[in-house]
């Protein structure tokens, strides 16, 4: 016996040389990157475990919040989701400031474009961003096919989407197929009417926005796209009906292409013959302008692991992760020809020209710029949304009820 107890001593020993930290996530088992990071990640730091939480996407920021401000959270590593709950976390203190890290790890900040200089509050930078989206629009071929209805171009206008999202949609019941999905997003009616540079989504004015709403009202009116009440109730992810062949166009964030990949390799995608085009452009708007989407990695404040956590967010958000990233077909931070290349060159990639050139950008906008106010804004917005979009109110009483709320917050001292 005292031979066995002997032996099991190193065991012992290295167990409790592991550190085991815990990242924030969302949707794992949606998205493709999650483990591959991991592994990598562990590969390279053995002695460092990483496990994670999945809060889900659709309220991940409020669940997120009420973990870190309990006080009690075994939370480690952050995954921040947006502009307004980065600058909420920032405003209550929730995320440990990275500026010294940056400098002792040497990290080379004009490697993310512009990214580190437009997270940066007060001289101070709490997240890095590891993966900076693009919107681009998924199609089905085969339901396009079946209804002779020409393939997105990458110089397509929101008018001709509207056309064929009305021409592509069919049937009844369970034998529906719907021209389009527009997900129960704020962002996904709102984006195209910021794709013009003169409007921001925290400027305080938004009736700039009416054409966006006037357009997707009249689809859900025509029921060329699912209804947002319908949606809303069932909890419906945007990829299932994309899955399941019921919808023929997705305007989407480039995150889902590797997922897309995935699940087509897995059986659990029936859309097999599908392609992407750029996102859709408002006329008079240059094509291959499109909205920009920060995901970023941040270090909880109250982490007990703050080492092994910041050598996770470094690996993440650095030349590394980037690598792996691309590898699942996911666009990372650190962008270069070389990983458009990369992700197009993926298997199960569509590699018709349209889809090869769809993730080519001429302009991009942030949805909304670092404002410490952001999130009460968005309050504010995402209310008067709601109410729209289930036509509890008209869309001009709706967007008085932006302006008039908005204006209070950004009054508020």
């Amino acid at each position: 016996m005292l031979l066995a107890t002997v032996g099991l001593m190193p065991i012992a020993a290295h167990a409790d040389d592991t550190t085991t930290i815990n990242w924030a996530l969302w949707d794992w088992d949606a998205t493709a990157y999650y483990q591959p990071l991991i592994d990598a990640f562990e590969a390279k730091y053995p002695d460092i475990k990483v496990e994670h939480t999945d809060l889900g996407s659709t309220d991940y920021t409020t669940m997120l919040m009420t973990q870190l401000s309990g006080g009690g959270s075994d939370l480690d590593v952050v995954q921040v989701k947006d502009i307004p709950s980065y600058a909420n976390m920032v405003r209550t203190n929730s995320l440990l400031p990275l500026g010294d890290d940056i400098k002792s790890a040497g990290i080379d900040t004009a490697a993310y474009g512009g990214l580190i200089e437009a997270l940066t509050v007060d001289g101070n930078i709490y997240a890095l961003p590891f993966r900076s989206d693009v919107w681009i629009l998924y199609y089905n071929k085969d339901l396009f096919d079946a209804a002779g209805v020409e393939y997105p171009t990458n110089d397509m206008t929101w008018t001709e989407f509207a056309d064929k999202a009305r021409a592509l949609s069919s049937g009844f019941g369970a034998n529906k197929t719907y021209g389009a999905l527009f997900h129960t997003w704020r962002s996904t009616v709102e984006l195209p009417c910021i794709m013009d540079g003169q409007h921001t989504l925290d400027g305080g004015s938004y009736d700039f926005l009416k054409p966006c709403y006037d357009m997707v009202l009249g689809l859900q009116n025509d029921q060329a796209i699912p209804s947002y009440a319908s949606l809303k109730t069932t909890n419906t992810h945007y990829s299932g009906p994309f899955y399941n062949g019921t919808v023929a166009m997705l305007p989407m964030g480039s995150w889902f292409i590797g997922t897309q990949i995935a699940k087509v390799k897995s059986g659990e995608s029936l859309a097999k013959n599908w392609g992407i085009a750029r996102y859709p452009h408002m006329d008079g708007v240059e094509a291959g302008t499109t909205a920009a989407t920060i995901t970023s990695i941040a270090v909880a404040a109250n982490s007990k692991h703050q080492d092994a956590a910041l050598k996770f967010a470094n690996f993440v958000a650095g030349p590394e992760g980037a690598k792996v990233m691309a590898e699942t077909g996911t666009l990372p931070a650190i962008s270069s020809d070389e990983v458009l290349a990369a992700i197009a060159a993926k298997d199960g990639f569509p590699q018709d020209d349209t889809s090869k050139g769809a993730l080519k950008t001429v302009k991009s906008y942030l949805e909304m710029p670092v404002n410490l106010k952001a999130a009460d804004i968005e309050v504010v917005l995402n209310r008067a949304h709601d109410s729209i979009m289930t036509d509890n109110i008209s869309v001009e009483d709706g967007l008085k009820e932006m302006n008039d709320g908005v204006q209070q917050v950004l009054n508020k001292n």
